[in-house]
C-alpha cells in the first residue's frame, strides 16, 4: 500500500517490487483471506454460494493472475487482491466495534446488578457476594445504595428510582408490603426487605434473558434477505463474466482490463450490507426498547406490530388500577357483608379483595363454609348457615327472585359506573355491594396518543355493559365489547381479526392468556401473570399504558429501519454494478478492484450506522 501511494504515483522503480508484492500479497491471502476461502468453499461443498464467495473469487482471481502475469514479464495486480482483501476486513472491523456498541445496552442492563448485599445473619447485618443470598433473606438498603435482589419490603419506607430498569424517570415511593426490584437505587430511608427472587428469577436477569432471545431472533424480511442472497451471488458471478466477454471481445480491452472489471463488478457486489441490514436493527431496536421498559422477545413481533391497526385493551387491572374498593352496601349491611365475605375469603378475584378489604376495615370475620363451588364468569355459590348461599354477577339471577325496590337500586348504581356483587341466600337477593375501580391516571393519555396514530381502540371485558361503558367514555375508548366470559376472550378477538382487522390485544390475567396469544400481538402487563406474561409478544416492565403506545413507536420504527437498510443495500448494489462493470468508462468513470473493495466495505458500515441511529429515534413519552 505504501509503495502504490509514495512510489507509483512519481513512477519510481522499487528494486524487486514484483516479489515484495508476491510475498507480501501470500502473507494476505494465507492469513488475512482465509476466513473468506474458508467460508466460501464450504459454501461451494453444499452447492450454494455466499457473501463471502464474492470476496473469495474476486481476491483469488487477481491473486492468481498476478502469479501467471509475474511468470510471464507481464504487469501484476498484486495490490487489487492484497487492497480489496485490506478493506474487507477494515470493513468488518468496523462493523463489529459497530455490533458492540448496538449490545452496550445488554451491557449495561448486566453491570446494573448490585455486587453484595446486607443481609440479616446472626441478628447483625454483614455484607455478602450476590450470589450468596437466598430466597427468604432479610436485606437492608441505605439511602443511594442499590436494591440487590426483587423482594417485599417489611420495614421502612423510602422512594426508588427505578429508571434503570422500567424506564420510568419519576422515583416511586415504596412502603411496607410494596415490591422492589432488583437494581433499583434508594434515594432516601433505610428499608429492610424479604428477598423473593434471586440469580436468574429477578426481574432485571429476565429482562436481559429476553433481550440477548431477541437479538438472536429473525423477522420473517429475513428469510427475503436470504433468498435475495441465495439467487445474487449466483447472478452476480454470471454479470461478472458476462462484462469480462463483453469488454475482452466486443470492446477490444485487453485481457488485464476486461478481466479488472470483472474483479471490481464481483467485488463491489458483496452484499454483506444486505444481510446486516436485519439484525443490526433488530438488535438496537430491542436494547433500546428494554431501556424504555419494554421487552420486545422476537423479530416476528416487530413485523406484526408494523401491521396493526386495532389495540383491544382488557379493562380490569389493564385500564383501571385493579384495585376496585367497596363503595356501597344495600340491604342489611352486617349481614350482606358478613356472607359476601365468607363466599369470597378463598377467591383471588379483584371484586373478592375488595369486598375482603372492606370487612378487614370493618373489623368482620369471614365464617366457615361448605361445598364451595366456583361458577365461571358468574360467581361462588356455597352452604352458608345451612342455606345455599351465592355471590357474583347479574348471569347469577335466572330463577332467582330480586324485589322490584333492588332492581332499580342495581340499576342506579350501574348508572355511576359501579359494578354490581349481588349477594343471593335460598334464592333471594338479600343485598347488593357497589365496587368501584377507577382507571389509571395515564390511561386516557395513553388512549388519545393511539387514536392520533389512526388506531382503532376497543374494550374487552366480562364486566356489564354500563360500567364498561362509562369507564370507556372516560378514557376515550371507541368501542366495548362487554360482559365476556373469560373463555369466549380469545373467540372475540379472532371474530375481529375474521372482519379484516389486524389486532393487538393488551392484559394482565390468566383469563387473558388465550387472547394475548390469538391476537397477531400480544401485549401483557408487567405486573399481571405469569401466564400472561409468557403469552405475550411484548411485555410492558411498567403497569402503565403508555408503554403501549411506546413498544407499538420502537417496533414501528426498528422495522421501517429495517426496511430502510435493505432498500439502500439493494441500491447500492444496483448503482454499483453497473459502475464497476464500466458502463461509464467513456466518460472516465470507472472503478478499480481496490476502490471496490473500499466502497463495499462503506456500505456495510453506513447500514450499521442507519441501525443505530435508532438509538436516537423520538419515542412517545421519551425523547
Amino acid at each position: 500500500m505504501l509503495i502504490q501511494m509514495l512510489a507509483m504515483p512519481f513512477h519510481w522503480m522499487i528494486p524487486g517490487y514484483n516479489w515484495i508484492a508476491l510475498i507480501t500479497t501470500t502473507l494476505i491471502m494465507a492469513i488475512s483471506a482465509f476466513p473468506y476461502w474458508k467460508s466460501a468453499i464450504a459454501a461451494f461443498k453444499k452447492h450454494s454460494a455466499n457473501m463471502n464467495t464474492l470476496v473469495a473469487t474476486g481476491t483469488s482471481v487477481a491473486y492468481f493472475y498476478s502469479i501467471f502475469a509475474m511468470a510471464t514479464g507481464r504487469e501484476v495486480y498484486f495490490e487489487s487482491a492484497a487492497f480489496v482483501t485490506v478493506f474487507v476486513l477494515l470493513g468488518d472491523a468496523m462493523e463489529e466495534k459497530m455490533h458492540n456498541n448496538a449490545s452496550n445496552a445488554l451491557g449495561k442492563l448486566m453491570g446494573l446488578q448490585a455486587k453484595n448485599a446486607e443481609v440479616l445473619k446472626d441478628g447483625k447485618f454483614i455484607k455478602v457476594p450476590l450470589d450468596q443470598v437466598q430466597v427468604g433473606d432479610l436485606i437492608r438498603v441505605k439511602p443511594g445504595e442499590k436494591v440487590p435482589v426483587d423482594g417485599e419490603i417489611i420495614e421502612g419506607t423510602t422512594s426508588l428510582n427505578e429508571s434503570m430498569v422500567t424506564g420510568e424517570s419519576m422515583p416511586v415511593m415504596k412502603q411496607v408490603g410494596d415490591t422492589v426490584v432488583g437494581s433499583t437505587i434508594n434515594n432516601n430511608g433505610t428499608i429492610t426487605f424479604k428477598a423473593t427472587k434471586v440469580g436468574a428469577d429477578t426481574m432485571l436477569a429476565q429482562i436481559v434473558d429476553l433481550v440477548k432471545k431477541a437479538q438472536t431472533s429473525h423477522a420473517p424480511i429475513q428469510n427475503l434477505t436470504d433468498k435475495i442472497s441465495n439467487i445474487f451471488v449466483p447472478v452476480v458471478m454470471i454479470i461478472a463474466i458476462v462484462t469480462f466477454v463483453i469488454w475482452y471481445s466486443f470492446v477490444g480491452a485487453t485481457f488485464v482490463q476486461a478481466l479488472l472489471f470483472a474483479v471490481s463488478v464481483i467485488v463491489i457486489a458483496c452484499p454483506c450490507a444486505l444481510g446486516l441490514a436485519t439484525p443490526t436493527a433488530l438488535m438496537v431496536g430491542t436494547a433500546r426498547s428494554a431501556k424504555l421498559g419494554v421487552l420486545i422477545k422476537n423479530g416476528e413481533v416487530l413485523q406484526e406490530v408494523s401491521n396493526i391497526d386495532t389495540v383491544v385493551f382488557d379493562k380490569t387491572g389493564t385500564i383501571t388500577i385493579g384495585k376496585p374498593i367497596v363503595t356501597d352496601i344495600i340491604g342489611n349491611y352486617q349481614e350482606v357483608l358478613v356472607l359476601a365475605a365468607s363466599l369470597e375469603e378463598t377467591s383471588e378475584h379483584p371484586l373478592a379483595t375488595a369486598i375482603l378489604q372492606k370487612a378487614k376495615e370493618k373489623q368482620i370475620t369471614p365464617l366457615k363454609v361448605q361445598k364451595f363451588e366456583a361458577i365461571e364468569g358468574k360467581g361462588v355459590r356455597a352452604m352458608y348457615r345451612g342455606q345455599t348461599a351465592f355471590v357474583g354477577s347479574g348471569k347469577l339471577l335466572v330463577d332467582i327472585n330480586i324485589s322490584r325496590e333492588m332492581s332499580q337500586q342495581a340499576e342506579q348504581l350501574q348508572n355511576e359506573a359501579k359494578t354490581i356483587v349481588y349477594v343471593g341466600l335460598d334464592n333471594k337477593i338479600i343485598g347488593l355491594i357497589a365496587i368501584q375501580d377507577t382507571p389509571k391516571p395515564t390511561a386516557k393519555a395513553a388512549i388519545t396518543e393511539l387514536k392520533k396514530r389512526g388506531l382503532t381502540t376497543i374494550m374487552l371485558t366480562g364486566d356489564n355493559k354500563k360500567v364498561a361503558q362509562a369507564i370507556a367514555d372516560e378514557v376515550g375508548i371507541d368501542r366495548v365489547i362487554a360482559e365476556v366470559m373469560p373463555n369466549e376472550k380469545a373467540q372475540q378477538i379472532k371474530s375481529i381479526q375474521d372482519n379484516g382487522k389486524k389486532v393487538a390485544f393488551v392484559g394482565d390475567g390468566i383469563n387473558d392468556a388465550p387472547a394475548l396469544s390469538t391476537a397477531d400481538v400480544g401485549i401483557a402487563m408487567g405486573s399481571g401473570t405469569d401466564i400472561a406474561i409468557d403469552s405475550g409478544g411484548i411485555v410492558l416492565v411498567q403497569n402503565d399504558l403508555r408503554g403501549v403506545v411506546r413498544a407499538l413507536d420502537i417496533s414501528k420504527k426498528t422495522f421501517n429501519r429495517i426496511k430502510l437498510n435493505l432498500f439502500w443495500a439493494l441500491i447500492y448494489n444496483v448503482i454499483g454494478i453497473p459502475i464497476a462493470a464500466g458502463l461509464f468508462a467513456t466518460i472516465g468513470f470507472t472503478l478499480s478492484p481496490e476502490l471496490a473493495g473500499l466502497a463495499m466495505a462503506f456500505s456495510s458500515v453506513s447500514v450499521v450506522s442507519s441501525s443505530l441511529l435508532l438509538n436516537k429515534a423520538k419515542i412517545a413519552g421519551n425523547s
